[in-house]
């Protein structure tokens, strides 16, 4: 039995990772994907919108030559992370449930195929928000060319978006921005007021809009800008 099991291997799992081998703790890290799982399916040529220093976990320097780090050197830093203070991490591994026992709590997992159990006293989940994206609940939005995640805009050239959120958002703003420069027909509202009657013309002739919005965007503002469109090209 381990002391500690930490569920994800992102930034925050590290960190905890970190602070329970400073402590002395027998611990491991179960990750279903790769090291920082969610920063690896961030789009490749992604900056963040922090600064480096905000980034770094464990008092271990984010040198960058620049103000705000790309996606890739985010990779590289929390892969010297993980090897600077030597950390156990187990990838490939799917946790299934955790449920209280008498002496802890049991982990139910999946390990290249095999079920297995696993018991520790102590249990942290650091799963994170990315396997669970705001859902619109339209009919289509299972197919195959629907995304719920912002992977890059060239697939979508030629095609219309409209990327909601607030304006004064510097990471919606930043995502209109980076839609514009491959697909020219790009418009940024920040609600369903916004598309009013004078963009139906915009909306005509087109059987597919494509609708994103930055991580701080409410799903009801998504939503009603879903239905203004609907009724749009309905008129």
């Amino acid at each position: 039995m381990r002391e500690l099991l930490i569920l994800g291997a992102g930034p925050s799992g590290l960190a905890t990772a970190i602070a329970a081998r400073a402590a002395g703790l027998d611990y491991e890290v179960l990750e279903k994907g790769v090291l920082v799982n969610s920063v690896f399916h961030f789009p490749r040529a992604m900056t963040f919108f922090t600064t480096p220093e905000l980034l770094e976990i464990g008092g271990l320097p984010f040198v960058t030559p620049y103000e705000k780090p790309t996606q890739w050197e985010a990779l590289r830093y929390y892969r010297r992370v993980a090897d600077t203070y030597e950390l156990k991490i187990a990838l490939g591994v799917e946790v299934r449930s955790v449920r209280r026992a008498s002496a802890g709590f049991d982990v139910a997992m999946s390990v290249q195929g095999r079920d297995e159990i696993r018991t520790a006293r102590h249990v942290v989940i650091a799963t994170g928000y990315y396997d669970h994206p705001n859902r619109l609940g339209v009919p289509g939005e299972d197919l195959p060319h629907v995304s719920h995640y912002y992977d890059d805009p060239h697939p979508f050239f030629r095609k219309r978006v409209v990327v909601v959120g607030g304006k004064n958002s510097s990471n919606t703003r930043e995502l209109a921005v980076k839609c514009a420069q491959v697909l020219p027909d790009t418009i940024h509202v920040a609600d369903a007021e916004e598309l009013a009657a004078d963009y139906a013309d915009w909306l005509a002739g087109k059987a597919t809009i494509g609708i994103t919005g930055g991580t701080s965007t409410p799903e009801a503002d998504l939503e009603e800008v879903r239905d203004r469109i609907y009724e749009l090209t309905a008129a």
